[in-house]
């Protein structure tokens, strides 16, 4: 079904392009855009919604408006002013490729170009030349993936979403609209997130409908197909301890490959203990979170502070500073929670 759907790409562009023209979302980054603008929108957007994204990226454009202004301020800063948006190492390699790019005399202009700066992989660099340079190369995310299977009834079955972007790259580029790529590339990613949708797609109101294949099966929630995931259960104990008006919170490693220097509550290992030695007396909560492919159960306990030297990455920290560092998104919910709640 694919060569018949290529077959019709001049078509499908025209009606495609039409509709994005009309009915686009009016985001920060279009509205205005900048080639600095693009690129700190599409690491904010890499595996978080738009609506979370929104607020951040006005901060950090107040804060931060050019490559330079970036590349002078301090990791600290940095990474304070991205806190709760989560896989904190965008943030790090942005700080560098910003670092990187004001010191270049121009900006790279092709994909490979780009490719070779801190956390831009094919997807990123094809978003940001095809926007920015009019570079005629395919975006290939989620959204496309889910469009593009349903447009030609891809049964397919993909191990996940990487194999499914491989498979489907080059049919994204072949039905790529060569005139307007960064239009076209938007247009696609805006249809799977505001019609195309994982479950419940929006048909009736699809400006491509008369092309997809899937929906004239009457079955487009079928497509893509995806092999489930495995989501494993973690449970991991944490410890709440207050003592003349300091918290003790745990600062990871600067070298660590997560969470490199951010705080958390630490857990009894952090403290040499075991996670026997809590039991319902010294319960504070209970909370989890989903990292990737683990669902966490984090019970939080009670417990007296350490006696003499702290443990390496142990810290006191008074309840009053505690703003001013940057922790974890769900620590920084929780901690904030708990001192009200523990008072």
């Amino acid at each position: 079904m694919a060569q018949s759907f290529i077959a019709q790409k001049t078509a499908f562009q025209h009606a495609l392009l039409a509709w994005y023209r009309v009915h686009q979302r009016s985001l920060p980054w279009r509205t205005e855009p900048s080639l600095y603008k693009t690129v700190v929108s599409e690491l904010m957007l890499q595996q978080t919604q738009v609506k979370t994204v929104l607020p951040y990226f006005a901060r950090w454009l107040d804060t931060f408006p050019d490559f330079k202004s970036l590349a002078s301020a301090s990791e600290d800063r940095v990474l304070k002013l991205w806190e709760g948006l989560g896989y904190y190492s965008r943030a790090r390699n942005l700080h560098k490729l910003a670092k990187a790019v004001a010191a270049m005399p121009a900006p790279p202009a092709t994909p490979e170009g780009w490719q070779e700066l801190p956390g831009i992989g094919p997807y990123t660099a094809a978003a940001i030349t095809s926007i920015s340079f009019g570079m005629r190369t395919a975006v290939v995310d989620g959204n496309v993936v889910r469009v593009l299977a349903r447009l030609t009834a891809n049964a397919t079955e993909f191990k996940d979403g990487t194999s499914a972007v491989k498979t489907l790259t080059p049919l994204a580029n072949a039905v790529l609209n060569p005139d307007a790529p960064g239009d076209h590339n938007q247009a696609m990613m805006e249809l799977g997130a505001t019609v195309c949708h994982r479950q419940n797609p929006l048909c009736t109101i699809c400006p491509v409908l008369t092309f997809c294949a899937a929906a004239k099966q009457g079955e487009p929630e079928a497509f893509p197909v995806l092999t489930p995931k495995i989501i494993e259960q973690k449970a991991v104990t944490r410890v709440w301890c207050i003592r003349d008006g300091k918290l003790l919170l745990h600062r990871t490693a600067a070298g660590a490959k997560q969470l490199a220097n951010l705080h958390e509550l630490p857990t009894a290992e952090h403290l040499g203990l075991e996670s026997s030695a809590f039991d319902k007396t010294t319960f504070v909560a209970k909370k989890k979170r989903g990292i990737t492919r683990f669902t966490i159960t984090e019970s939080i306990h009670r417990s007296p502070a350490p006696r003499g030297k702290l443990a390496e990455g142990l810290v006191w920290v008074s309840v009053k500073e505690i703003e001013t560092l940057t922790l974890s998104g769900p620590h920084r919910r929780w901690v904030t929670e708990l001192l009200v709640a523990t008072r």
